[in-house]
């Protein structure tokens, strides 16, 4: 297995918000608490170490005590710059990365990703829920060897910016998750308010 201390937790909290009116959504609070918070608090069992990549309210962010990184750029341009980020500033041989908007996600996601990576000798694993006979993809539940980091640099130089074509460059396996519900997120105000019917 990969020790805990070898990898490092991101929280994406980078993007803009535009399907909650342009709010920042990793403040927006939770059943008490800024949802960022929440993937914080869901990750600390999880990895050795912890970073927050978001492009606003960076004194807010830092305020839940752990290292914030913005995007290298000021394009907002997506998850993958948020994972740029993540492995700039990453002193750990693996990254795993969640996204803010998402409280629920399972006390044994990172020990499922490692264990799957292994088994796979995989660069990347994903998380991904059943639907119905088929699997969704989870990609910005990833984790990915920090040595990936020169990979995506050339991948977003060149104007790409879908997660999907960047890691079907490399060794990647999708690991299956019952739970659909532990993966629900809040893109909007209207799903804020179905998660709170979750606690």
């Amino acid at each position: 297995m990969i020790a805990r201390q070898h990898i490092t937790g991101l929280v994406l909290a980078g993007g803009r918000g535009s399907r909650m009116g342009g709010v920042d959504k990793g403040l927006q609070v939770h059943a008490g608490v800024p949802l960022a918070q929440h993937a914080l608090r869901r990750l600390v069992p999880q990895v050795g170490a912890l970073m927050i990549n978001a492009n606003r309210n960076l004194d807010a962010y830092a305020a839940f005590g752990v290292p914030v990184w913005p995007d290298a750029n000021t394009e907002y341009a997506g998850p993958l710059s948020g994972f740029l980020a993540g492995l700039a500033h990453c002193d750990t041989p693996y990254l795993v990365t969640v996204p803010c908007d998402s409280p629920l996600f399972p006390d044994d996601l990172v020990q499922r990703l490692v264990h799957a990576l292994l088994e796979h000798d995989a660069e990347i694993a994903m998380a991904a829920t059943r639907e119905g006979d088929a699997l969704q993809v989870q990609p910005v539940f990833c984790l990915m060897k920090t040595g990936l980091r020169d990979s995506l640099v050339r991948f977003t130089q060149s104007g790409q910016r879908k997660i999907d074509k960047w890691t079907a460059q490399h060794r990647c396996v999708n690991v299956p998750f019952d739970d659909a519900q532990a993966f629900a997120n809040a893109n909007t105000l209207d799903e804020l308010k179905q998660l709170q019917q979750h606690g």
